[in-house]
């Protein structure tokens, strides 16, 4: 194999050159995982995903991921954008597929408009030291609303730190406190009841900022709902504002499904528009 066919989409936007941009490069079925990460640094986007067969006859398709440093098992908009991408070039239709990936079989419904993911198992941890997570994005007791720090994901764990809105525009990634508190990184946010405004620092996916994040927005409505923030029962909507302080505007809806103040189901959806399309040479690694 000496070139590959891939698609360059933004992901959590209605227009080009906002939201997330990711690389899906197609039939990765000969490459290996070194390949791959050669790959998605030379395209040194937040995530590239690379499309092979599936292992399992339940699955549409197999999915991989990678940041320009690490494979991740699970990410919000490389899957929203992978599903997208092939509908719009006819590898199936508009309706429910299922992705195979390292957080497991995914279902994600596609349409003309975009996709919408549910996310994997749910997690959440007991609250943490939440003056320790703020720092690490610059805040202090100041701008902080109150609310505990956790750790949530549907998938993949993010940190959650609750702010006053104002703060949200001089927020800082420090970079090694990041790294040194584990998991991919921190979410810190404001949240109004019906929508937030947030900034995603993935320092333990070796992205300083990302500018929209599926992962991070399903584990934003476990945090809300452990929270007491959105209801404990029943089904509850949210909007995120996110990117904006990176002049990549992104817009995520997330429902979330609870019982008994706990989250039993998360789904996050969005727009995707196609920018670019061309072949790679395969890397010799």
């Amino acid at each position: 194999m000496n070139e590959l066919t891939y698609h360059v989409v933004d992901v959590f936007t209605d227009q080009a050159y906002a939201g997330n941009p990711l690389a899906v490069v197609l039939d990765a079925d000969e490459l290996t995982g070194a390949q791959m990460q050669a790959v998605a640094r030379e395209f040194n986007l937040s995530e590239t995903t690379f499309v092979l067969a599936p292992t399992s006859d339940q699955a549409t398709y197999r999915a991989r991921i990678f940041t320009p440093a690490v494979e991740l098992p699970f990410a919000g908009h490389p899957s929203v954008g992978t599903a997208w991408l092939l509908m719009s070039i006819g590898r199936y239709g508009p309706g429910t597929v299922v992705q195979e990936c390292g957080a497991g079989l995914l279902p994600i419904v596609v349409s003309d408009a975009g996709a919408e993911l549910t996310g994997g198992p749910v997690s959440l941890s007991d609250p943490v030291d939440t003056a320790e997570m703020a720092a690490a994005v610059g805040a202090t007791e100041a701008d902080l609303v109150g609310t505990p720090a956790r750790w949530c994901g549907c998938g993949i764990d993010w940190g959650y730190v609750h702010v006053r809105d104002e703060f949200l525009v001089a927020a800082v990634a420090d970079l090694a406190r990041l790294e040194r508190l584990g998991n991919t990184g921190v979410c810190v946010f404001s949240f109004d009841g019906t929508s937030a405004h947030a900034r995603v620092f993935a320092g333990g996916a070796g992205v300083a900022e990302d500018p929209a994040t599926g992962s991070a927005a399903l584990g934003l409505g476990v945090f809300l709902v452990a929270s007491g923030l959105l209801a404990a029962d029943g089904v509850s909507a949210f909007t995120i504002a996110q990117g904006v302080e990176m002049g990549r505007p992104s817009q995520l809806a997330v429902t979330v499904r609870a019982q008994a103040g706990g989250v039993v189901e998360a789904k996050v959806s969005g727009g995707v528009v196609p920018v670019a399309t061309g072949t790679i040479r395969a890397p010799r690694v």
